[in-house]
This record gives C-alpha cells, structure tokens and sequence, in this order.
C-alpha cells in the first residue's frame, strides 16, 4: 500500500454529483477524515474560479482550477498563474469576425464573450448549475490576460482552431459541445507539480481521482490515479482503479481502498 500524503480530486462528476449538484455526505466525510489523518486535500477541476459554486462544504489545502491555468492556497493566494498567448488572443478575436463562434474568455477577475446566446452555452451553464456572470465584450480580452477559453466547437475542428488560430494552445474536452482551451504548457498535471513543489510533497505520495477528458494527464501522472464508475472507457483507461459512481460513495470508496481513511 503507497503512503499517500496528498489527494488530487476533480470537482464534477468526482466530488459533486451531476445529479443533485451537491456533495454527497459521504465525500464530504471522507475529505474530513483524510485531512484529520494528515493527509492534504487539493481540488483540481477545469472550471474557472468564477465557476466554483458547490463545494463550500468541503475542506482543502489548496486549488488548481482552469484546468491548471490558475493555482491557489486555501487563502486564495497565488501559487501559479499562466495566461494564454497574446497572440493567440489577437487571432481568435479576428477568427471570431468571420466565424460567429461562441467563446467565453476567462480572466483572473472577469468573463469576456461572444455568442452568449446560443443554446449550448444556456445547456452547458445549466449541466454545471451555474449562473453566467456578467459577460463583457470579447473584443476587451485583448487587454486582459486570459486564462482560460471555452469556445463551443466540434471535435472535428480541432485541427482548424488549433492549427490556425489558437496555436499556442491545447483543447481538452469533458463535454462533447465544446472544450477547455489553456496554453499548450497547462494541465492539471502540471498544476500537482506546482501544488506539490510548493508544499514539498513527493509525486510517489499523491493520489488524484477524476471521470473526464481534461483527468487523463492528472490520472497518468499521481502515483495513483482513480477513474470514477461513470467515466468514459478512455478515461478508465488511464487510471490504476475503477471505483464506484459519485452516487455510490465513489470517492469514499477509493480513499478506502488505498488506506487514505
């Protein structure tokens, strides 16, 4: 059995249930239970700090959201922070004049956006139960810096907004109607080995759990990397143990399996 001392957990679908929006009591149970052990707590999740708004019950040492972009204490200091290229920004504002997609524009602070009004935005916001803060015009993103994208695309387009537009960046999708979009340097992998330079805690210690897309680096790169029951088979793929669904005490199960509590 690995001494685990850190814990990476992904927020939807691993730490809140899709179905209730909540965190079951058993996860909550769990997360006290580590961290009385010693064990430290770390949310990982591909939402932007805007968008975290279901986890006021569950305590943790620290943050890396945006999918990497933006790591943080559980002070809300910053360890980390890579914005998007300025170039890449600049081009997609002139993709944007042509092409009409719908994109949200994260900064530090403020949302920036085109296209607002498409339905998949209103489906999106829904499934994460989030209420869209005020939006100001994609055009002043160019002035800020940008930490994250969620433009709603096609996997099939990879290769053109990739390729011609944002290159310097990398898409990673845990929702078929659009992706995350981060610098290429970016991922929650990335993102543990900020947190665990910071707080000095061996990669062969750490254990992260995760059901989507934008958890396969993570999964791949903890010493111990857990999928829950409703992931896809290529995230299953990537983790050393299948636990249970988030409705099923998954999360409570796996930190059992490995002696976390």
């Amino acid at each position: 059995m690995k001494d685990i001392r850190a814990i990476f957990l992904d927020i939807d679908g691993t730490l809140v249930s899709f179905r209730t929006h909540c965190v079951p009591p058993s996860a909550a149970e769990a997360v006290r239970r580590a961290r009385q052990r010693g064990v430290r707590v770390f949310i990982s999740t591909g939402r932007p700090l805007q968008f975290i708004n279901n986890i006021a019950d569950v305590e943790y040492d620290g943050m890396i959201c945006a999918t990497g972009a933006l790591c943080l204490d559980a002070r809300g200091n910053t360890l980390h922070c890579r914005p998007i290229d300025g170039g890449d920004i600049g081009r997609l504002l002139r993709y944007e004049e042509g092409h009409s997609m719908p994109v949200l524009a994260v900064g530090r602070e403020r949302i920036y956006g085109a296209g607002g009004e498409d339905p998949r935005v209103a489906q999106v916001m829904g499934y994460l139960n989030v209420t869209l803060p005020p939006v100001l015009p994609l055009a002043d993103a160019a002035e800020d810096d940008i930490l994250q994208l969620i433009a709603f695309y096609t996997e099939q387009q990879d290769d053109e907004i990739l390729g011609r537009v944002l290159t310097h960046c990398i898409a990673q999708r845990w929702h078929p109607a659009f992706a995350d979009l981060v610098d290429s340097k970016t991922s929650k992998a990335a993102g543990i080995d900020r947190i665990c330079s910071h707080w000095g805690i061996p990669l062969e210690n750490t254990l992260s759990v995760g059901d989507g897309g934008n958890d396969i680096l993570m999964l791949r790169h903890t010493a111990v990397g857990v999928a829950m029951g409703a992931a896809g088979d290529y995230v299953k793929g990537a983790a050393d143990y299948v636990t249970t669904d988030v409705d099923d005490d998954g999360l409570a199960n796996a930190l059992r399996r490995y002696g976390v509590i």
